[in-house]
């Protein structure tokens, strides 16, 4: 069952304290056009199916990354993609990536962060995996 757009953005706002929906909604669009990135297969696609149906595609349409990233380099990626700042940045990954990884559950977290690099799971709020 997926979360409800306005229910998601609101979660977002609040804990990245932005000012606005619209403003978290533009931090969801660029961290999931990065996180989908680094993602293949039923990983991708079992986490589109958790978030509001607007957010799928954003997940899984995105091209795939030549290489992955470095947790410093996955915020730097969305701050260029969101033509702001690092801290900024930062900032809208804990925020969204936390919200998601509340949508997910432990076992498609852990299979979500085999594919990243280590040290992700702080970016999701969470301790990396044994």
């Amino acid at each position: 069952m997926n979360t409800p757009l306005e229910t998601l953005l609101e979660e977002v706002r609040e804990r990245g304290d932005f000012a606005t929906r619209r403003a978290a909604a533009r931090a969801v669009q660029s961290v999931l056009e990065i996180l989908g990135a680094h993602l293949v297969g039923d990983d991708r696609t079992d986490l589109a199916r958790l978030l509001p149906a607007q957010c799928g595609p954003v997940l899984t349409d995105a091209e795939p990354a030549s290489e992955p990233l470095t947790p410093e380099a996955f915020i730097e990626t969305v701050a260029v993609r969101a033509r702001d700042d690092v801290k900024s940045a930062r900032r809208a990954v804990a925020a969204v990536l936390s919200t998601v990884a509340e949508a997910a559950d432990d076992a498609l977290l852990r299979r979500i962060l085999t594919q990243l690099p280590p040290g992700h799971a702080g970016l999701f709020g969470r301790t990396d995996p044994v």
